[in-house]
This record gives structure tokens, C-alpha cells and sequence, in this order.
């Protein structure tokens, strides 16, 4: 099994456990409704250097980051960095996430949080929006085209917003109606490696009416200029910020870098 077939596996075994804890019937009950209307699309839009900052303890790739990283000190610092989102890793055991950072964020922030997280069954969405979510991610090597098509169409249904992850050529038929936003992973999912070259390898093949976002192994001012004259409209950072000492202070340092090259 390669990485991210190991990840599937225990997200099926620790779906189940939760389903049994607490049933889809009580989650619809707790379902807020998100009347502030916070849209990351519209929020990359309005950016004049559109990052979505990560807050993440660890990865399978590199092991812990940040194991002591707090909610109540990076989210805050994030936004008045000047993010125009903020990504949550949610994945306990791969990740060091928590459902409750996502929670704790929220209560912290009122940019568009999206909830981080390997989404292989609509119980998943329900979870995202009772803890604050906007937007969710759905990764397409995780997931077949019909999979996919149905988990879109839920989420809308909830008032989330969709950012559709790629790696390859190949999964272009993910995309689907309900798609809001289009992210082009530089990291193989199976491999952990990185190839920053993939984003402007895709990016032409992306549909011009959707947000373009290249995710991960980006760490340079002059990466993110150049891509972003390329076309991209967002950029989702994780490592870069959160390894620091102070990663808001890095974020707002390396937004100021990249608007000096514009």
C-alpha cells in the first residue's frame, strides 16, 4: 500500500467508529447555518497576493512541523497577516489535526476556513459544516468520477464550497459542476514527492471560469509571482508558515516580498 491508500484505509476504519458515536440524524440537527455568507472564492479574488495559510502539526512526508503549534496563537495571526484563507488539517493520526482546531478556529477568525481532510463519504461534509467550515477539499486520487459528482453536489447542498485537488492529466473528468475552486497539487500523493512543474503543466487544461490554486512545496515570492502572472488565483501554503517561530509575522513578511515583484 502507498501512502495515501494507507490514509483511505484508517479514514474508513475511523468513519465508522464516529458513525457509531454520533448518527447522521444528529448532525443535521446541529447544523448551523452560515449567514455571514464567507466565500474563499470571492476572498482569493479581492487578494492582491491570494494565499490560503495551513495550520498542521505534521505530515507522513516529514513527520511533526510544528507539534506544539496553538489555534489561538497562528489562526489570529494569520488573518491579520492578511490571508485570504485559512486551510485546517483535521487528519488526527497522519497530521496531528483535530476536528476541534477547525472549531477552535473558527471561534477565532471570520475569514473562509476550509476543513483539510481525506472526505471519502457525505458524513464527512455534515461534520465540516457543524464545526465551522466554508469550503471543503475533495481529492480526486482518492476518489472515483461518480464519487466525486456526488460528494460536489452534497456539499452545495450545505452551503459548503468546493476546492477539487488534481495531480494528473488524467483526473481532469473530476471536475463537475459544483466545483468552485481547482487545486493542482505539486505533491504526488502516493510518493510524497514534489514537482513544482505540474501546476503550469495543468494549468492551461483548467477551465478558465474556476479558481486556479497550485498547492504545496511552495516556499518562494518569486514562485508565487511568477505563477500568479501565469494565471493562478490562489495559493495554498502549508510547511512554509507554520514551521517558523512566528508564522504570521513569515506570512505577512513573504506577502509583502511577493507584492515587491508584481
Amino acid at each position: 500500500m502507498d501512502i495515501l491508500d494507507k490514509i483511505i484505509a484508517q479514514k474508513r476504519i475511523e468513519l465508522q467508529t464516529r458513525k457509531e458515536a454520533v448518527s447522521l440524524e444528529v448532525l443535521e440537527s446541529q447544523i448551523f447555518e452560515n449567514t455571514s455568507k464567507r466565500s474563499l472564492k470571492k476572498s482569493l479574488l479581492a487578494a492582491e497576493v491570494p494565499i490560503i495559510s495551513e495550520f498542521k502539526r505534521k505530515s507522513p512526508s516529514k513527520g511533526f512541523i510544528n507539534e506544539h503549534a496553538r489555534v489561538a496563537d497562528i489562526i489570529p495571526a494569520y488573518a491579520k497577516a492578511g490571508a485570504a484563507g485559512i486551510s485546517v488539517l483535521t487528519d488526527e493520526k497522519f497530521f496531528g489535526g483535530s476536528l476541534k482546531d477547525l472549531k477552535d478556529a473558527r471561534s477565532f477568525t471570520d475569514i473562509p476556513l476550509l476543513r483539510k481532510d481525506f472526505i471519502i463519504d457525505e458524513y464527512q461534509l455534515y461534520v465540516a459544516k457543524t464545526v465551522g467550515a466554508d469550503v471543503i477539499l475533495l481529492i480526486a486520487a482518492a476518489l472515483t468520477k461518480e464519487q466525486t459528482l456526488r460528494l460536489s453536489q452534497k456539499a452545495k447542498e450545505l452551503r459548503l464550497e468546493v476546492l477539487l485537488e488534481l495531480h494528473d492529466e488524467i483526473e481532469l473528468d473530476h471536475i463537475n459542476e459544483y466545483v468552485d475552486l481547482i487545486g493542482i497539487n505539486n505533491r504526488n500523493l502516493k510518493t510524497f514527492s514534489v514537482d513544482l512543474e505540474a501546476s503550469v503543466k495543468l494549468l492551461e487544461k483548467l477551465p478558465k471560469d474556476r479558481i486556479r490554486i497550485s498547492e504545496s512545496g511552495i516556499s518562494s515570492p518569486q514562485t508565487v509571482s511568477d505563477l500568479m502572472k501565469a494565471g493562478f488565483q490562489g495559493f495554498l501554503m502549508g510547511e512554509n508558515f507554520i514551521k517558523t517561530s512566528s508564522p504570521g509575522v513569515s506570512l505577512q513578511a513573504f506577502i509583502k516580498e511577493v507584492k515587491d515583484l508584481l
